[in-house]
């Protein structure tokens, strides 16, 4: 039996996928999941289960131990929450704690899941890339702050202590297994239901699922220690890609695009009953500021030195759609 390989976060759509990429390429795998996890993304994967919990750093090293390579993928992934010190704590101390508990167990090779949301963002429509200038006071949001601290985290170990670390930077995946569903893929099931009367425009990048997962294994073979790489795919409008959507799923196409100035009261209403009833926002102030910028990136230098290759996003929107109607949420 070949020494594991570790994947956080591996029953989410990002991580259930990179399990699957490197089943497919024959790797032994080990699995770290919390008590209480969803498991229905890897109940058809024959993998090692370890019990872990990004805010419980002393489960990191029975999940590392014996491993040769780490994929970590887990992270907090919320635009809202109602204690934003306990996101931050996970997705940057916890993984922190973890890059140390790799290192120290002996892992030859970490591979680090990262955001584009940690990156530099021009905003007005320019494509921005791994060069782009970013500092924490440009970032908005307290999910991209804890991505960008973690990033940074992960970068100051490598220079400083050796770590065996390559970075991915996935832009927004789209396609099947999406349970929860993130954020985008609620709006992309929102847009095939019909219930999207109108939106907000802005710009996003988007990429197959299965796409972002072989670039992670692509990092792991041909990546440089300490580089990173954009797993991007196609950057759209907004308003185009609920009209790709609508045009998927056979429904009309929302075509109201709204101001922000309309939608900021009923944010703001909307985070009051968040934090006194407890209900989701479906939208905040932080996501209308985040929204003021197109989300345009380049994947080009994974392209170029990784072999990258994402599919037409047209294909990851409909197998979304596809899956959201197999699983019965559409």
């Amino acid at each position: 039996m070949n020494p594991p390989v570790l994947v956080t976060g591996a029953t989410g759509f990002v991580g259930s996928a990179v399990a699957r990429s490197l089943l497919a390429r024959g790797h032994d795998l080990r699995l770290m999941v919390r008590g209480n996890s969803d498991r229905r993304n890897i109940a058809d994967i024959p993998a090692e289960l370890v019990e872990g919990d990004l805010s419980r750093p002393e489960t990191f090293a029975r999940a590392v131990e014996g491993c040769r390579y780490v994929f970590h993928v887990a992270a907090d992934y919320r635009l809202w929450v109602p204690d934003p010190d306990r996101m931050m704590a996970a997705n940057v101390e916890g993984t922190r704690r973890l890059m140390l508990a790799a290192q120290a167990a002996g892992v030859e090779k970490i591979v680090y899941c990262s955001s584009v949301a940690a990156l530099g963002l021009i905003g007005d429509g320019t494509i921005s890339d791994e060069m782009t200038p970013v500092s924490e006071d440009k970032v908005i949001g307290i999910y991209k702050k804890s991505k960008y601290r973690a990033e940074q985290a992960v970068l100051k170990l490598v220079r400083e202590q050796g770590l065996p670390a390559v970075i991915v930077n996935p832009s927004t995946p789209v396609g099947p297994r999406d349970i929860k569903p993130t954020p985008t893929g609620k709006m992309i099931l929102d847009c095939a239901a019909g219930n999207m009367p109108a939106y907000v425009d802005t710009g996003v990048n988007i990429v197959h699922v299965d796409d972002v997962a072989e670039g992670h294994l692509l990092a792991l073979e041909k990546g440089v220690v300490g580089e990173k790489y954009i797993l991007g795919g196609e950057n759209f409008l907004l308003g185009d890609l609920f009209r790709m959507v609508s045009e998927i799923a056979h429904v009309k196409a929302p075509k109201i695009s709204l101001p922000q100035s309309v939608i900021w009261p009923v944010a703001v209403v909307s985070e009051i009953l968040a934090r006194t009833c407890g209900i989701e926002p479906r939208v905040t102030r932080e996501m209308l500021a985040m929204s003021r910028k197109k989300m345009f990136f380049s994947s080009d230098k994974a392209i170029r030195e990784l072999g990258y290759a994402p599919r037409p996003a047209r294909e990851a929107v409909a197998d979304a759609v596809s899956w959201f109607r197999q699983a019965g949420m559409l």
